[in-house]
């Protein structure tokens, strides 16, 4: 485990709850301010942590804390949400159930600012998928906003540790008195999150230009999604945050950096795909972990191989490359990371989507279609067989591919990969492909 630190109090309950109960340690002028009545941990000792990520400033390595877990959501503070979250969608590239699905949650908004919202969002995603491989993936995401208004505008703790605001989802700088790390109350994420379809990625979007951010990634959620990511819509290197989190939460990638005082490691050998123990002689001849990259140059920079320090601990585990961003923000994923993250989106999205329902029996005169990405052909099959005339069309007619007028019900099949060469490890070759049948009528 990395270097955590606890809160010493938990501040007393406000009309405000928690960034307030939840995330923040409020100065000792605001807690003395608490409208009289208001409960205090018997024990502060017993009461529930979540570990959250954070980062000190751009370029700069992560670091850990532990902060007080959501608390209950009250009667009320449920109905107003109910009443709230309006869902908004900004990229959608085909149905909910095929695709990856990133669910934006505004934080600090009002009522008047909700378009402001949505444009952050268009900023925000914009910045997000120009790093690869998200670039090459684009068309397996849809983006959707949902809507949480706030009766005041910006966040608590910016500009200052004693500013206080009333939102929707309690964010707040200074967390833990660590000015750059953006709490939030993730019982309320959920709440509002769970309003989307189907969210497999949960990004928090606080109205603010202040530098900052964090990632929740040992939270599980029952809607699907894991973690949660926190970041600034204003400032200009937020964004950064968002992709290194989803390092952990969409490519389960471990974190590249270190500490000195951990010393070395003498656990067992971690289960991330970009985290050993073996050196790079040893995992070319045990044909562990990334050896297939071994010798490649990676986008991050320098050759990939077995350098020493990472997963916390300077000594005794390795990482792929020098300086990936798992590692230092605003670099590169790195050859294995880049795999691991095309490997994740598939996990969430289908290579072949049907446009023609898949439930249903199709006329063979009839005309069916699919929607895959750009460089991906399709494969038609009739009855088993296929039809190799048809690679690579996205819309058939059963009659034309042969479906014979024999009274008899048939199969018609497309079947799609993703061949990218970015993925090489044939335990994750699966997710890169994708089956679809049709049953053809007699008519």
């Amino acid at each position: 485990m990395p270097p955590t630190r606890r809160i010493s109090g938990r501040p007393r309950r406000t009309p405000l709850r928690a960034a307030l109960a939840s995330a923040i340690a409020l100065t000792a002028a605001f807690a003395a301010t608490a409208p009289a009545g208001t409960a205090t941990a018997a024990d502060p000792d017993q009461r529930r942590t979540q570990r959250v990520e954070y980062f000190t400033g751009p370029g700069a390595h992560p670091r850990h804390a532990e902060v007080p877990a959501a608390e209950p959501l009250s009667a009320k503070e449920r109905a107003t949400i109910k009443a709230d979250g309006d869902v908004v969608p900004i990229v959608r590239t085909g149905p909910t159930g095929s695709r990856l699905d990133v669910v934006f949650i505004g934080d600090g908004y009002t009522a008047s600012q909700q378009e402001d919202f949505h444009a952050d969002v268009r900023a925000k995603w914009a910045k997000v998928s120009a790093v690869e491989p998200y670039a090459s993936y684009r068309r397996l995401f849809n983006v959707w906003a949902v809507d949480a208004v706030s009766r005041q505008s910006g966040v608590s703790g910016d500009p200052t540790s004693g500013t206080v605001k009333d939102t929707a989802l309690s964010s707040a700088f200074h967390c833990d008195g660590i000015e750059r790390l953006l709490c939030v109350d993730t019982d309320k994420v959920e709440a509002y999150a769970k309003k989307a379809a189907d969210p497999d990625l949960v990004i928090v979007l606080a109205n603010s230009a202040k530098y900052g951010g964090a990632g929740y990634n040992d939270i599980t959620s029952p809607s699907g999604y894991d973690g949660i990511a926190t970041a600034s819509s204003d400032n200009a290197r937020s964004d950064q945050v968002l992709v290194h989190e989803t390092g952990h939460s969409l490519g389960k990638l471990a974190d590249e950096y270190w500490y000195d005082e951990y010393g070395t490691y003498t656990g067992a050998e971690p289960w991330e795909s970009n985290s050993s123990k073996l050196t790079a002689d040893r995992l070319t001849a045990q044909k562990k972990k990334w050896y297939r990259w071994i010798g490649q140059t990676s986008p991050d920079g320098g050759t990939v191989g077995a350098y020493e320090g990472g997963g916390y601990h300077p000594r005794g585990l390795y990482r792929p490359t020098t300086d990936s961003i798992m590692r230092t923000l605003g670099r590169e994923f790195n050859l294995p990371g880049r795999e691991a993250m095309i490997a994740g989106f598939h996990r969430h999205a289908s290579v072949v989507t049907p446009v023609t329902p898949t439930d249903r029996v199709v006329r063979r005169d009839a005309k069916v279609a699919v929607d895959v990405a750009d460089g991906i052909r399709p494969r038609w099959s009739v009855d088993g067989r296929e039809v190799r005339r048809a690679r690579g069309d996205t819309v058939v007619s059963p009659r034309a591919l042969g479906v014979p007028a024999d009274g008899r019900t048939h199969t018609l099949t497309v079947h799609a990969t993703d061949g990218t060469d970015a993925v090489r490890d044939p335990e994750l070759k699966p997710l890169l492909s994708d089956t679809l049948t049709w049953r053809v009528s007699r008519r």
